[in-house]
């Protein structure tokens, strides 16, 4: 653009000075003529960049899933091919089900066992409940029996005195108070066996056997579901809409849980339009404004964009976690970048880009609506000339 704007001066000033001869050509003029340009270009060029500022790296950044399995075992299936866009859910990869299927089965079998178990510890402590009522009836009775009993002897022991009563009469009921107490004492102490059985209760009521049996069946319920979830992993699925990049996956190879070795790279199709602006350039940049980029991969091309965010952050500001003062260095800081979110807009907004493009953009300010014109040819200008391949073989 500055190429053409000087042109078009060097034409108006042939035209005032050399063809019509309007303004004489002294020395005052000439350092008037050649000065003029350098002084509107530079001004020009000043405003432009604050008002409409560009960038020269702008780059297309996808989000990358590095796919681990999360069970491991033998690859039986891989329906997809590389760079081949899959949907969301569409399966990836299948491993081997067996091992994991004998898994749940085994498991399986062992819950109509404990349930079993479970089942005969309540049934037992529910016989001690129904053998500790039954105990304390018992002991009820043989104390009102008693109770009776030393009634019917005072009774007997006053009428024998006064000689209205046998002795024998006082000696049976004596005997029978002897054996009351016998029945009683033999009734606490059946009350307080079932009792002792009974004291060795958990928080939540049971006796021990109830639960260990309880928590073995619980325990046996968790196995199961994990053997399930297991199951389920068998088959990955793709977490999102993307392509498989470096699909190396085979039938027959092993793929093994381990996050530092993944089978395959999955490359969504969310991604992200950064531009890199130094930190002076921010100043007027306002979430809304216009954008435009030009992409080298799509030559002679304008992509309309907004500005979706200013990302406030930057690497140069982050310390290194360690137990030491962190050192300043020999060298000074480079100059740190913020990186400024585009969105495609209008028919732009479902356009293909390839992850990794680059290119430039710049960004239109709601300040110097006049000028941005300006801006806008240069990047039709810049856009035009990647047409052109510039090398030797």
């Amino acid at each position: 653009m500055e190429v053409i704007l000087l042109l078009i001066y060097a034409g108006i000033v042939w035209l005032l000075f050399f063809k019509f001869k309007l303004l004489p050509w002294t020395f005052v003029s000439q350092v008037i003529v050649f000065t003029l340009p350098i002084i509107g270009m530079t001004a020009l060029i000043l405003i432009l960049n604050v008002v409409a500022p560009s960038s020269p790296d702008v780059r297309v950044i996808n989000y990358v899933v590095q796919v681990t399995p999360r069970v491991t075992g033998r690859v039986i299936e891989v329906p997809i091919e590389a760079n081949t866009p899959v949907k969301k859910g569409q399966v990836l990869f299948r491993i081997d089900p067996e091992p994991f299927e004998q898994k749940l089965q085994e498991l399986q079998s062992k819950q109509p066992e404990l349930e079993a178990k479970l089942d005969s510890a309540q049934a037992y402590q529910r016989e001690l409940g129904e053998q500790l009522r039954g105990a304390r009836s018992a002991r009820a009775a043989s104390e009102a029996d008693l109770a009776l009993a030393v009634r019917r002897e005072a009774q007997t022991r006053e009428l024998s005195r006064t000689g209205a009563g046998s002795a024998f009469d006082h000696e049976q009921a004596q005997t029978d108070v002897a054996k009351r107490r016998a029945d009683l004492a033999q009734a606490t102490a059946s009350a307080a066996q079932v009792q002792q059985k009974l004291s060795a209760l958990t928080p939540g009521g049971d006796l021990s056997d109830v639960a260990q049996a309880r928590a073995a069946l619980e325990q046996l319920k968790a196995q199961i579901a994990y053997a399930k979830w297991e199951l389920d992993q068998t088959v990955y699925r793709a977490p999102a809409d993307g392509t498989v990049v470096n699909l190396q996956l085979r039938p027959g190879s092993y793929a093994a849980q381990l996050p530092m070795v993944p089978v395959m790279s999955f490359v969504e199709d969310e991604q992200m339009i950064l531009a890199m602006y130094a930190q002076n350039e921010l100043r007027n940049i306002r979430p809304g404004d216009e954008a435009e980029i030009a992409l080298k991969t799509f030559p002679n091309r304008i992509i309309k964009a907004k500005v979706d965010s200013i990302v406030w952050s930057s690497g140069t500001g982050q310390l290194p976690l360690s137990g030491t003062v962190p050192q300043t260095g020999a060298a000074p800081i480079p100059p740190g970048r913020f990186a400024v979110r585009l969105r495609p807009t209008g028919r732009d907004e479902k356009t293909f880009l390839p992850m990794g493009a680059q290119g430039v953009g710049a960004v239109y300010t709601q300040h110097g609506h006049m000028v941005h014109i300006v801006r806008k040819v240069v990047m039709r200008v810049g856009t035009k000339l990647d047409l052109f391949v510039l090398k030797l073989h």
